[in-house]
């Protein structure tokens, strides 16, 4: 879920700057006489850096290759929430010089290049732009070539500019500055560790400044850290040695679900693009090149973490396993493996790509991770490193809870449950080494059997003829489809002489001809068939399918949910899953309303670039979502309400839960409240709303926003009143349909057009319920006179207009099947993906 490092399809943002100011050390003072004598009371940590360690918490580091480039990577070990999240991560190529007394770390630039045998075009380009020195040291000690550095304040330091973010994270007071405190800041000698081709150093640094405020997670700035006035974090720093040469680059195709790295060729010549553009892949190479089938020269290893549990390291290796059918495909025998850490390996060794298994405290978010450590050189993946959070099989076994209903006094548990967790997890290892592997998602592989790996999958959820929930196919088993045939485009080793260009044209045409579709996450909320977590060709009859099911799991919905033991009120953890069970669905089918189908197609390929959706499915999606929003798909059995009291002391609410309005008792109009506010905001989406509008400017057969708008007020206002609980959950539906258009006709980045159309339908529903104010029930014109209030305010200001409650359901990523959002990160050398 994601949670992609990422770790994996894939919007990036580059970052290019510094990370930090250098500061000279030690004043003028002389060198000691030798390296030897200077670390004499040290622990040496010999590797690519050797580097020593005193009792002072001080590292040494011996520089004994200058001029030489490696790869430098910082990132957040352990963060501070959205201010400072972990995984944050920049890299970039850097080398040691010398410079009279002094010792430069030097950042060279590489996003401006001349590849040409001319040197003189070559230092003409390298004069041209600026490079960047991030730190100056002074000689401890020197041997002949060898310098001895203390290290220590370069890696004490604000290594990723958090100390602005920490700011505002905090929720401070404007200004409210944060510095590094050398005092409370030490070197974590448990993550600083040598290897023979990388050096790894991790820190605490404390910073301190911010909002001062109560501490224990409840004052100001307490998303911070217990104490927000001192935010203590982890920051990791690498260098690596760069690979040899040999590796041979590959042209980035927009089709091929590779993720692109690109630079300025200034001595390109004027008849091709100065922006060239790869992609990442590993280095993979057959024995044999001219045989069609061949072992590599070198295969690519994964290990997972021996630390996981046994089921769960198991299922990991079978998932990560099968991306070696794709690569047999690509011509290429036992080429992909994955197996076991071996018990004398670390996993931080450059030389070891891993998939790592971690137990976190707090959240239940689980996220995962895809990342690589790449050459920003060529776009060589040197290390793929998989981050998985340890909760995840849980979260597939409480939503497999809420279906099953397993808990019957008496009778032994299923074990449906766990299979179902545990083909989830073998899925999911496939999915974050398929991010390392190169790849970005590919969100409209579902409806293609399930066509990839790399798609975010929903549980496919059977009825029986008796009306029992199936999960037996709940999860797919091997890679997809449109995995092979991506692997075949990008690693594929063709015979010496061969035109590579015509041949990888030649595999895309097959693929393209097989009916695939590539879509990331730039589908967004815009195409009709690019969705996460959904299942199935036809979304509208999926959200169909979902509603049935669901409608079937809530009446039946018991204390058969929880274990013997548990309190009655702990059915709501189990509870919010199963009654959200369409919430992604939703999204799917809105897409519909106002989409665009539309290909990443490339001149001559044959693919159509856009089509508009047909009227007719629009109206069909349309009539889809209004039924999410009726009374009978919002209840909840009375019988099961009264099964939920308020939480008793050491069961506290959290977020995974529904708030509500009514104190300690759970609130049934809320939770239906939070579910209809999905379909109503996704309708009354600013950007949905201006496409309806171009698209009935371009095309009078399409809707267009107006009439959208008609019918949901039609749906809702315009249908009367009904008393009870079902009239209740109208009421609360038809507020949220009004202040959703109010918000929309108050958004000044929406387009002047679409808040033209809602104020004129405003102005509608305004006229037609003062005229509901003189007659009908009390509880009408209630309704109506909330309604006219409302409009009042907002017509007075605008631009001031705050709407009442906005109810927003619990997180969705990934303890229930869905995520809020998927973000994506990339540094200039280091693809990081975080999935939900």
């Amino acid at each position: 879920m994601k949670h992609a490092i990422y770790v994996g399809l894939w919007l990036f943002v580059c970052t290019g700057s510094a990370l930090g100011q250098g500061r000279q050390e030690a004043g003028n003072a002389k060198p000691a006489a030798s390296i030897t004598a200077a670390t004499a009371n040290h622990q040496k940590f010999e590797g690519f850096f050797d580097f020593y360690y005193d009792s002072s918490g001080k590292i040494l580091l011996e520089i004994d290759k200058f001029d030489e480039e490696f790869l430098y990577f910082s990132a957040i070990a352990a963060g501070a929430g959205s201010a400072a999240e972990k995984g944050r991560a920049t890299s970039y190529i850097a080398k040691f010089v010398k410079v009279g007394s002094k010792v430069f770390l030097l950042r060279p630039e590489y996003n401006y290049r001349a590849v040409t045998d001319n040197q003189d075009e070559v230092k003409s380009v390298e004069t041209a732009f600026a490079k960047s020195i991030i730190w100056a040291f002074t000689p401890v000690a020197t041997e002949g070539e060898r310098v001895l550095v203390d290290l220590t304040p370069f890696l004490i330091r604000d290594s990723q500019g958090i100390a602005g973010s920490l700011a505002g994270g905090g929720r401070g007071s404007a200004g409210s500055a944060y510095r590094v405190d050398d005092g409370r800041s030490a070197i974590f000698m448990e993550n600083t560790k040598n290897f023979p081709k990388n050096s790894e150093f991790e820190a605490m640094v404390t910073f301190v400044g911010g909002a001062s405020g109560g501490g224990g997670g409840f004052g100001r700035g307490s998303s911070l850290a217990p104490d927000p006035t001192a935010v203590t974090l982890h920051l990791h720093q690498s260098f690596v040695e760069l690979p040899e040469p040999g590796f041979k680059m590959r042209r980035f195709d927009s089709r091929s679900a590779f993720n692109a790295f690109t630079y300025m060729d200034f001595a390109a010549p004027m008849d091709e693009p100065l922006t060239k553009r790869f992609i990442r892949r590993h280095r993979l190479q057959k024995k044999d090149a001219q045989a069609a089938v061949s072992e590599a020269i070198e295969p690519i290893v994964y290990y997972v973490d021996r630390g996981a549990p046994e089921l769960i390291k198991q299922a990991l290796i079978e998932g990560g396993a099968w991306w070696n059918e794709a690569f047999e495909a690509a011509g290429f025998k036992n080429a992909f493996i994955v197996k076991e850490l071996p018990a004398d390996a670390d996993p931080m060794d450059i030389r070891y790509n891993v998939v790592n298994w971690i137990n976190r405290s707090g959240s239940p978010r689980a996220f995962s991770y895809g990342s690589s450590y790449t050459d920003p050189r060529t776009g060589e993946i040197i290390k793929g490193v998989v981050t998985l959070g340890a909760d995840r099989h849980r979260q597939d076994y409480l939503i497999a809870e809420g279906l099953l209903q397993p808990y019957e006094t008496g009778k032994p548990v299923p074990k449906k449950m766990q299979e179902m967790a545990l083909a989830r997890i073998r899925q999911l290892s496939a999915h974050e080494i398929g991010h390392t592997l190169g790849f970005m998602h590919n969100f409209a592989a579902s409806p293609k059997g399930r066509a990839s790996v790399m798609d975010y999958p929903f549980p496919r959820i059977e009825l029986d003829n008796d009306g029992n929930i199936n999960l037996d196919s709940a999860y797919g088993v091997g890679i997809g489809s449109w995995d092979i045939r991506a692997v075949i485009w990008g690693y594929a080793e063709f015979p010496p002489g061969t035109n590579e260009d015509a041949e990888l044209e030649k595999i895309m045409q097959e693929t393209l001809a097989q009916g695939h579709q590539y879509i990331p996450d730039i589908g967004g909320y815009t195409h009709p068939v690019s969705h996460q977590w959904d299942d199935g060709v036809d979304p509208i009859a999926q959200l169909q399918h979902l509603l049935k099911v669901r409608r079937l799991v809530l009446d039946r919905f018991s204390e058969k949910a929880i274990r013997d033991g548990e309190p009655m009120t702990t059915i709501q953890e189990v509870l919010v899953p199963a009654y959200l069970l369409h919430r992604y669905q939703i999204e799917a089918v809105a897409k519909s309303v106002g989409g665009l189908y539309f290909t990443h197609a490339v001149k001559g390929d044959g693919q159509e670039p856009t089509r508009l959706v047909d009227p007719d499915k629009q109206w069909q999606a349309f009539d889809a979502l209004m039924a999410t929003i009726t009374p009978e798909a919002l209840a909840l059995p009375e019988a099961l309400i009264q099964k939920i009291p308020p939480r008793p002391t050491g069961y506290p609410g959290t977020i995974e839960l529904f708030s509500g309005q009514t104190g300690p008792t759970f609130d049934p109009l809320a939770a239906a409240a939070a579910a209809a506010t999905e379909t109503i905001a996704s309708l009354l989406n600013a950007e949905r709303a201006a496409r309806l509008v171009e698209y009935k400017a371009r095309d009078s057969k399409q809707p267009g926003f107006m009439a959208v708008v008609d019918r949901l007020l039609a749906g809702t206002w315009g249908t009367p009143l009904v008393g009870g609980y079902a009239g209740a959950m109208q009421s609360t539906v038809n507020n949220i349909v009004l202040t959703h258009l109010l918000m929309l006709a108050a958004d000044n980045d929406a387009s002047d057009i679409v808040r033209g159309q809602a104020l004129l339908k405003i102005n509608g529903l305004k006229t037609q319920l003062q005229a509901a104010l003189s007659s009908g029930s009390d509880e009408q014109k209630a309704q109506a006179f909330f309604a006219v209030s409302q409009i009042a305010k907002f017509e007075k200001d605008p631009d001031e207009f705050q709407p009442g409650n906005v109810f927003t359901m619990p997180p969705g990523a990934p303890i229930m099947p869905g995520m809020d959002f998927l973000r994506h990160t990339h540094t200039e050398n280091c693809g990081h993906f975080q999935d939900w």
